[in-house]
């Protein structure tokens, strides 16, 4: 039976498997290189022709051999040489990094304007908490363009209505504003 038959013969089989790689080792090892292979291949009949067939595939061997040294060995300087250069760059990138942060450090943007701007109408502008402060005490968020409301002052009501007990203006659902102490209307948005 040849290799091929055994490796039918057992294939399907319930057992394991094992046979078909025990005989494609058999074979490989019949074909060895290197080393091996020149030590396997040593015996001979002991005529010149052996001798020098011998020869020539133990030269064969160790140009194999010296080969796949100089192969591995320039495979390895090339990884060495990318892994150096990889690690240059990297350490150039952080320092051009650390230098820009610590450029970024050294200019601190500071507020150049007066703490507070005074108007000739009596307004004034807090360049510190970007409030504007109108004459009749109306207060504007400069960033906003919305009026400034302390919400401690506020106190909302069921309906959506809510009441400012710092100017005492109950602002309805609608955007109806009524003056809670005179009973007024003071402005209707809606």
């Amino acid at each position: 039976m040849t290799s091929v038959n055994y490796t039918q013969l057992f294939a399907g089989s319930a057992m394991p498997n094992w046979l078909a790689p025990t005989i494609t080792a058999i074979k490989n090892q019949a074909n060895e290189g290197g080393l091996l292979g020149m030590l396997d291949s040593a015996g001979g009949d002991g005529s010149i022709s052996s001798f020098l067939s011998r020869s020539q595939a133990t030269a064969g061997n160790f140009a194999s051999i010296s080969q796949n040294s100089i192969s591995n060995a320039s495979s390895l300087v090339a990884q060495i040489a990318s892994q150096n250069l990889q690690d240059a760059n990297s350490k150039k990138l952080q320092d051009a990094l650390a230098s820009l942060s610590a450029t970024q450090q050294m200019v601190q943007a500071k507020n150049v304007l007066d703490p507070v701007i005074y108007f000739q109408d009596g307004s004034n502008i807090d360049t510190n908490s970007n409030i504007l402060t109108m004459a009749n005490g109306t207060q504007i968020d400069t960033t906003t363009g919305l009026k400034v409301v302390d919400t401690s002052s506020i106190m909302q009501l069921a309906n959506g209505a809510y009441l400012n007990t710092a100017t005492n203006i109950l602002t309805m659902a609608d955007g109806t504003q009524i003056d809670t102490v005179t009973g007024l209307t003071v402005s209707v948005t809606a």
